[in-house]
């Protein structure tokens, strides 16, 4: 899947949180050749910002054994370790420092992109610079549990987009085999993780553009009787991707970033059975719970090939299959979302005697 370098650039903008007016024009976008260039350049300008206003520091705990008091005294270690024999005294010591949590993983990204071949000399030389303005916080070696433990602030909510961007390069770097450099996956052709950046692109785009709806992930409950509290509590969660909810319909949209948007079957192309199926089961229980408007679905992937405009009733819920071509040029992207919801805008429950109709 080809899709241009400020494209992606946008896309993870709007993924992570840093639209409105987080366009970053500093970092070289033009200059980025491919992603692990634009990472790390984005890498490199968001960091280069944090050191010159200071990099973020919160109180650390430690235990020290002392000549002078300091802290709160242990006097239970000082009984145990016989301490007043060498004239020292223990104590926990609390002092702000820069060797907390996000300032570490910052760190090891740091460095690891800088051993990256994918990554231009004099970035990977930027970037190893910059490790270095980190002397007092500890080299760690990062996992994926970490990024669940970051807890950002508004005094420090600079970090939060450089975060996604070091928890995104912490799945798609791999060491080689000597362990010396590390090498990009071919992350794009991950259909899982880049559904998950789509997803969340699309969510925030609308939730930005389209103030007329209220827009997010719901996990809404089975439409469900004559079933026990215990059985009930085995049902798997319904997760939609994207819920806009305005005054007069519900849009119920299904994201997936797929190489390719319909399935090879021995009849020829199909939609995806498992992707419909989903959305399906989503738009019933959506109508199940309403008492009025209407309910429209849409599976929507990036375009591969040719362009997907499909329209049913399903089981009497409007549903699109349709696709965007984010090989265009940007301010066409933003055209062709906006066009999809206002297709979906467009469909009606028919009216029977006063009465909306099920058809």
């Amino acid at each position: 899947m080809k899709i241009p370098i400020r494209n992606l650039y946008y896309l993870f903008l709007y993924a992570w949180d840093r639209f409105p007016g987080g366009a970053l024009t500093s970092a070289g976008l033009d200059d980025s050749p491919d992603l692990p260039n634009l990472l790390a350049r984005l890498l490199s300008s968001g960091t280069k910002r944090l050191v010159r206003r200071g990099l973020d520091r919160d109180y650390r705990a430690f235990t020290e054994e002392l000549v002078s008091p300091r802290g709160r005294l242990r006097l239970d270690r000082m009984a145990k370790e016989t301490t007043k024999l060498r004239g020292t005294v223990v104590c926990d010591i609390d002092e702000l420092s820069h060797d907390v949590l996000h300032n570490q993983i910052l760190k090891s990204t740091l460095s690891s992109l800088g051993r990256s071949p994918e990554v231009e000399k004099a970035t990977r030389h930027e970037l190893r610079a910059l490790a270095s303005r980190f002397p007092d916080v500890l080299d760690i070696r990062v996992s994926g549990g970490l990024f669940r433990r970051i807890a950002v602030s508004r005094n420090n909510r600079e970090y939060a987009f450089l975060m996604r961007i070091c928890e995104f390069l912490f799945w798609s770097l791999m060491p080689d085999q000597n362990g010396a450099e590390v090498r990009f996956q071919r992350i794009l052709e991950d259909e899982t993780k880049m559904s998950s950046v789509f997803e969340k692109f699309l969510r925030s785009f609308y939730q930005i553009h389209r103030p007329e709806y209220r827009v997010r992930a719901e996990a809404p409950a089975w439409h469900v009787s004559d079933a026990t509290e215990a059985d009930l509590a085995l049902l798997p969660r319904m997760i939609t991707d994207i819920t806009l909810r305005g005054r007069d319909r519900t849009i119920i949209v299904d994201a997936k970033f797929y190489r390719a948007a319909l399935a090879p079957s021995p009849f020829g192309e199909r939609v995806r059975s498992q992707h419909l199926y989903q959305l399906i089961t989503y738009l019933q229980h959506e109508r199940a719970r309403r008492d009025g408007g209407t309910v429209v679905g849409m599976l929507l992937y990036p375009q591969v090939g040719r362009q997907l405009r499909l329209q049913y009733r399903l089981l009497g819920i409007p549903t699109i299959v349709a696709t965007v071509d984010l090989g265009q040029d940007w301010q066409s992207v933003e055209a062709e979302l906006h066009q999809l919801i206002d297709i979906c805008g467009e469909y009606r429950q028919p009216i029977v005697d006063g009465r909306e109709q099920v058809l």
